[in-house]
């Protein structure tokens, strides 16, 4: 969605909007009603919509992405342009500057000018955004690709001049202020975890100016917009969340943002412009969200301050915008009504037939850094009934504050048919989102699926899978210490390139689905519960992977094997390990460890303090450490819920490093286990260290 130019300053602007049934449809606002200008016909779904024209003079053509084309309108629905780009896969991203187009699929990009093929260029890794530095402020074309494996990559003609490391997948790119800033060369990116950040582009290498962590563990960013909403002469900046967050910063002195306003709607926010639609000399802030509702906040005063006459006429125009929208609701159900009770007489007929509804779901499963769990994030465009999550598995499912639904668990009979998990949610009316938070043990590997049922008649439901991987918690970095004791696993044989890359990929998250270019690659990545890393290098017939912690290279060789096993491919395996790394683990460990123990004996403490509270009236008596767990009691219960069998993981993991270390000396050590259960529960991390070198 984009506001088309206004005509003079603050005057109302018309609404362009392109939906999944392939309709550019575009409205302005009189009288409170939405008047159309133009609707096209439908077609493929619309990927992007962006406007253009002749730099600088007003950008007010629209151009859309469907399929592997793009189509220009002029302001007034006339089209103008049909240019089939011939690309193999489907257009997610494009910016329009001029007579330059840059497009970007999957993993390709392209950029064209007057619809003629210029540049070309193969990312190692999924494309989500692309942008380009404004060409009438800056001496060069300098396009910008924001890449899944969290890297903005800058190109210059068909090669990357350079490469910008981002904290966390971009999925969003921006001018700042709309037109580079002051520079021409800052840039915006909004990561799919929730960060924001401005980077300045210059030609030989970036500068980080500011980032914006995402403390309150909001959304992932899907848009942003510059706009002087709060009046004061600078641009704010509008950032539109998928958990449906709208949040305005403002800029201090310094060009430090800061949160002025936020507002939550109860979907994902798709697309997000400052300007004025409603009525004159008013703006306002206008999104649309997934589900196609579009939606103004305006700066419109609901109380005027001047004489009572004033007031009164402002209230009553607010209560004929309330009935008028009650009225159009009412309608809007009773039209639903009457379809239900057609559609039920014609299903009683003889000649009935029943089309199962088609219902797009936005799905988005998520590994993140700061608890090392997954995000499961379902949204449908109508209310959801029901989902039930099947998993073939041992996962925990996690609380989350948002989820109003209630969830019911089934018993499973994983012995018989791999099933670990059943659970249902049921979810309140006009429900359209749903977000769930899992947890994995790494190791353990399949496949998670949801059957996600709406209420919608005849009833129908989707099923949406999600794999599990065997390393499910690492996250891929770009940096690691390459001071830390290394084991290493060597593997050779007579496998391809393709071959080795697609058993990394069935291994680890966030690893790209093609083999990248060239004939070798290496990996990094961090596991996120226990900051351990692995480092991973392989070409054709040779994969060579080293990590510090010797179970995370236990169950690489584990499922290796397995999956060469079952190509008949034979493989040489060979290993180093090195016994610094099982302390050195170890250490890692401890202060994780001593945080959850002290955190579950804090808590099996409230309640008898909580007694000898009531019992004595007071507590002044009771020595400072017990009245501070009184005082917290409500926290320390709060955060023991949210993490349930955090102490039973570290416990589980500590016992497989202890069995991981024998394993590759050829002894079984199971039956020591339980002996190594009693030091844990009366835990020393000097008598843990001299189990581990004892034994």
């Amino acid at each position: 969605m984009k506001l088309l130019p206004a005509s003079r300053h603050r005057a109302t602007q018309k609404v362009v909007i392109g939906d999944h049934d392939g309709v550019v449809m575009c409205f302005g606002m009189r009288k409170g009603e939405a008047v159309a200008v133009f609707k096209t016909l439908p077609g493929q779904k619309i990927a992007r919509l962006e406007l253009g024209g002749v730099l600088n003079t007003p950008q007010e053509k629209i151009f859309i992405a469907a399929g592997s084309e793009i189509r220009g309108f002029t302001k007034r629905g006339k089209q103008f342009l049909s240019f089939e780009t011939n690309l193999t896969e489907s257009i997610k991203a494009m910016h329009v500057s001029g007579s330059d187009l840059f497009l970007s699929a999957s993993y390709i990009y392209n950029h064209y000018c007057d619809c003629k093929d210029q540049h070309y260029y193969l990312s190692g890794d999924k494309i989500n955004d692309v942008t380009c530095l404004p060409v009438e402020r800056l001496p060069r074309i300098t396009p910008v690709l924001a890449c899944q494996d969290r890297v903005l990559r800058v190109l210059q003609g068909s090669d990357v001049m350079y490469e910008v490391e981002v904290p966390g997948p971009p999925t969003v790119l921006a001018l700042h202020n709309g037109n580079g800033g002051d520079s021409g060369e800052d840039l915006l990116f909004g990561t799919s975890d929730g960060k924001l950040g401005l980077v300045q582009i210059s030609t030989s290498k970036p500068v980080h100016k500011w980032e914006i962590r995402n403390e309150k563990k909001r959304g992932g960013i899907l848009c942003v917009d510059s706009f002087d909403i709060v009046g004061d002469g600078v641009k704010d900046l509008l950032v539109g969340r998928d958990d449906g967050m709208v949040e305005v910063y403002s800029f201090d002195n310094a060009n430090e943002p800061a949160l002025r306003f936020d507002q939550t709607l109860s979907e994902s926010v798709t697309s997000i412009q400052g300007g004025c639609v409603g009525k004159d000399g008013y703006d306002e802030i206008v999104v649309s969200t997934y589900s196609g509702w579009v939606t103004g906040m305006t700066t419109e005063p609901v109380h005027k301050e001047s004489g009572p006459g004033e007031e009164l006429k402002i209230n009553q125009e607010m209560q004929n915008k309330i009935a008028s929208l009650r009225g159009e609701l009412e309608h809007l159900q009773y039209k639903v009504l009457q379809e239900r009770e057609k559609y039920q007489q014609s299903s009683q007929s003889s000649k009935a037939k029943s089309a199962v509804p088609s219902f797009s779901v936005n799905d988005k499963f998520t590994l993140n850094k700061d608890d090392a769990s997954y995000s499961l994030i379902l949204e449908v465009q109508t209310a959801i009934d029901n989902v039930l999550i099947q998993s073939d598995v041992p996962i925990d499912l996690l609380d989350v504050d948002k989820n109003s639904a209630v969830v019911s668990f089934s018993s499973c009979d994983s012995e018989s048919n791999d099933n670990f998990l059943l659970a249902t949610y049921r979810c309140q009316a006009n429900t359209t989102r749903l977000e769930l938070k899992i947890r994995s043990i790494e190791g353990q590997y399949g496949t998670l699926q949801a059957y996600v049922t709406p209420r919608i008649q005849p009833k129908t439901c989707q099923v949406h899978q999600y794999q599990i991987k065997p390393l499910s918690l690492h996250q891929r970095t770009h940096v690691i210490d390459h001071e830390r004791p290394m084991n290493t696993l060597t593997l050779t044989g007579q496998f391809s390139f393709a071959e080795v890359h697609s058993w990394v990929f069935f291994c680890l998250p966030e690893v790209p689905e093609k083999p990248p270019a060239g004939e070798c690659v290496t990996f990094y990545f961090q596991n996120t519960f226990l900051d351990t890393q692995l480092e991973s290098t392989y070409r054709k017939g040779e994969g060579v992977f080293k990590s510090d912690n010797i179970s995370t290279i236990s169950i690489l060789k584990d499922v290796l094997s397995k999956e060469a096993t079952k190509r008949k491919i034979s493989l040489n395996i060979s290993y180093e390990i090195n016994e610094v790394s099982v302390k050195h683990t170890l250490k890692l460990i401890h202060p994780k460890l001593e945080y959850q123990l002290l955190l579950a004996k804090k808590v099996q403490l409230i309640d008898a303090l909580k007694e000898l509270q009531v019992h004595e009236g007071n507590t002044n008596f009771l020595v400072p450490e017990y009245r501070c767990i009184l005082e917290e009691a409500d926290h320390l219960q709060e955060e023991y819920k949210k993490q349930p069998a955090h102490l039973e993981r570290l416990y589980g993991m500590i016992t497989d490093l202890f069995i991981d270390k024998f394993k590759f000396k050829g002894t079984n050590v199971k039956t020591r286990v339980p002996l190594l259960l009693e030091i844990l529960d009366s835990y020393d991390q000097n008598a843990l260290i001299a189990f581990f070198d004892a034994a």
